[in-house]
């Protein structure tokens, strides 16, 4: 299956406002490293109490005869479903158990481990997993051909547990660090996926008991991993029934306004296919004005037969709110491009933004900051639990302003700062206004100052600081930040894409008093009254993780976000086969579930 571009058509956002704050991003901070969250896998109630070495040997064959038989069977011929990388985990594995059989007891199969990793890698299609990338058939006909034999060779012994071993470094690996590559498919991704603790997570999740809720641990243990599950498998059901007819093209629409029967019948069939439900009846108006334009509009209405009424404008304002739409409970051109998405791209964005998910550390830290910003939202953690929310401004679509995905720790909050202009900002934005306006700098509370030896502008603090009265550092490659701003009124838009790469935060004071755990009063004085430019450092650093997904679950309900830098395109098309199942992979989950339930 693949899945149509919709890059220019479904979700254009026009960016091109009126200029109206500077907001650039200069840090010169020392930029020291500090990632925390490795990828582990969540302890919980598994226990350790698996070990292979405890037998000696399998139906009678020696078990220094199937390590050799094993070790053998690793030198040769990968299976074909296995990549390279899980090949490479695989042998690694079995280094570690002293080449060892894995799924084997005395008297044959450990039927509780192989049936809890069959069951973990039929359950893999939850994930928007390819199922393809499994070796599923070839487990399947050798585990039937051990069943089969009576006496079975080592050879075969071992070419079934190197083939399961596979299967299972295969689902690791995707489960842990994802099947894609974020460098691949223009993601501008720079959190480290951490490969090279793939291995360690494999040996612990294998020697832990029950083995299926130690392999679940290695999926992302969040809520909105887990929500996004749940929408997939829905999502694939409005796919399977055929996904929703796109609407005619037509005139714009706004409330009260009349359109034919067929269009106004198509539009509401199309928000409720979505889940939205549209109240109201579609055949008449529901304007009760006086006026002769209110008659006018009955009587259209009455001879088209239909009307874009308050039930369906209210519907279109949810559609807008859940597609990262300025919300205007209008039928446009945006909001009739994305009514149009395919229900199939839909289903695979959800796939992709699983994957995103899979691509950071399983741990985020104790307390930490995590940034969406599709979602124009920032929300910060402690033990696990949401303690803080804010609306955030981010970095607009166009001339590389867009907000890159990256993790660091934040050490710094500075208190009435100066915004030291970019250079790059300073040449292109500022010096053409001084050229046409010399009282400019100080209409602005701007100056010249001396950056080692460079003649430098910079924004004094104060009220129209284009950094507001607070910054939050967290020194990375991207000299980019979280900060106050003096234009409260952004937060009022639907879609905040304005600032050059930064981020602006809607509560800047809670934020402060969160991270420093000072109290309000404290903040509010060092905001206001405070030294200009004064660091503090946090008692502890914390994580800030800059994320990109545009398909997540807020109270409950679906939301896909805008793609603002159209980064979705790519990653849908190589996700593809895991949001929709193959032929090939149903029929080896069926051969395999046969199998598995002997």
């Amino acid at each position: 299956m693949t899945f149509p571009t919709v890059r220019a058509a479904a979700r254009t956002v026009a960016f091109l406002l009126p200029w109206v704050t500077l907001a650039g991003c200069s840090m010169s901070d020392a930029d020291e490293r500090s990632h925390a969250g490795e990828s582990q896998v969540a302890e919980g109630d598994i226990g350790r109490g698996w070990s292979p070495a405890e037998i000696s040997e399998v139906k009678g064959i020696p078990i220094a005869t199937l390590r050799t038989a094993v070790q053998e069977r690793l030198k040769g011929k990968v299976p074909g479903a296995v990549g390279e990388e899980a090949w490479q985990h695989t042998r690694r594995l079995y280094a570690r158990f002293q080449q060892s059989p894995l799924w084997f007891e005395r008297g044959g199969l450990d039927k509780d481990r192989v049936e809890a990793l069959t069951n973990a890698l039929l359950n893999a299609t939850t994930d928007g997993l390819r199922i393809d990338d499994y070796p599923l058939r070839e487990v399947a006909q050798a585990i039937s051909m051990v069943r089969a034999t009576k006496q079975p060779t080592a050879e075969q012994l071992a070419d079934v547990d190197v083939l399961l071993t596979a299967a299972y470094a295969s689902l690791g690996e995707d489960l842990l660090v994802g099947q894609v590559d974020p460098k691949t498919v223009g993601q501008s991704w720079h959190i480290d996926a951490r490969d090279d603790n793939v291995d360690s997570a494999l040996v612990r999740t294998l020697v832990k008991q029950p083995l299926d809720k130690a392999i679940n641990a290695m999926r992302p243990n969040d809520e909105e991993y887990a929500a996004l599950q749940k929408e997939l498998v829905r999502f694939r059901e409005v796919v399977e029934k055929g996904g929703w007819k796109p609407i005619p093209a037509g005139k714009p629409l706004k409330r009260g306004q009349s359109d034919s029967p067929e269009r106004i019948a198509a539009l509401r069939a199309r928000l409720e296919a979505e889940g939205i439900t549209v109240a109201g009846g579609s055949q008449a108006s529901t304007s009760t004005g006086t006026d002769s334009g209110a008659s006018t509009s009955r009587r259209s209405s009455a001879s088209s037969g239909a009307v874009f009424d308050e039930g369906l404008a209210s519907a279109i304002a949810q559609f807008q709110a859940r597609h990262g739409i300025n919300v205007d409970s209008s039928l446009g051109k945006e909001t009739l491009d994305a009514l149009n998405v395919p229900a199939e791209y839909r289903l695979g964005q959800i796939a992709a933004n699983l994957e995103r998910h899979r691509w950071l550390p399983r741990s985020l830290g104790e307390r930490y900051i995590y940034v969406n910003v599709p979602a124009f939202q920032l929300r910060a953690f402690d033990k696990g639990e949401p303690v803080l929310e804010m609306k955030v401004i981010v970095g607009q679509e166009y001339e590389d302003k867009a907000t890159p995905v990256f993790s660091d720790s934040m050490e710094t909050v500075v208190f009435r700062p100066y915004w030291n202009v970019t250079p790059d900002i300073q040449t292109k934005e500022i010096e053409p206004k001084i050229a046409s306006n010399p009282g400019y700098l100080a209409e602005n509370d701007m100056e010249y100052w001396n950056d080692k030896g460079a003649r430098r502008i910079r924004q004094r603090p104060g009220p129209k600081n284009s950094l507001g009265y607070v910054k939050f550092l967290f020194p990375n490659d991207f000299n980019i930040y979280l900060h106050d701003t003096p234009n409260h009124e952004l937060f009022d838009k639907d879609v905040r894409a304005f600032s050059h790469g930064c981020i602006r935060v809607e509560k800047p004071a809670e934020l402060a008093q969160w991270v420093l755990g000072w109290d309000a009063s404290r903040v509010e004085q060092a905001m206001q009254e405070g030294g200009d430019n004064k660091g503090v450092k946090l008692p502890r650093k914390i994580p800030v993780y800059i994320a990109y997904g545009t398909a997540y679950v807020r109270d409950g309900q679906l939301y896909f976000g805008n793609d603002l830098y159209h980064r979705d395109d790519e990653l849908v098309k190589a996700i593809a086969q895991g949001a929709v199942v193959s032929p090939r992979g149903v029929q080896a989950i069926e051969e395999l579930k046969r199998v598995a339930t002997k």
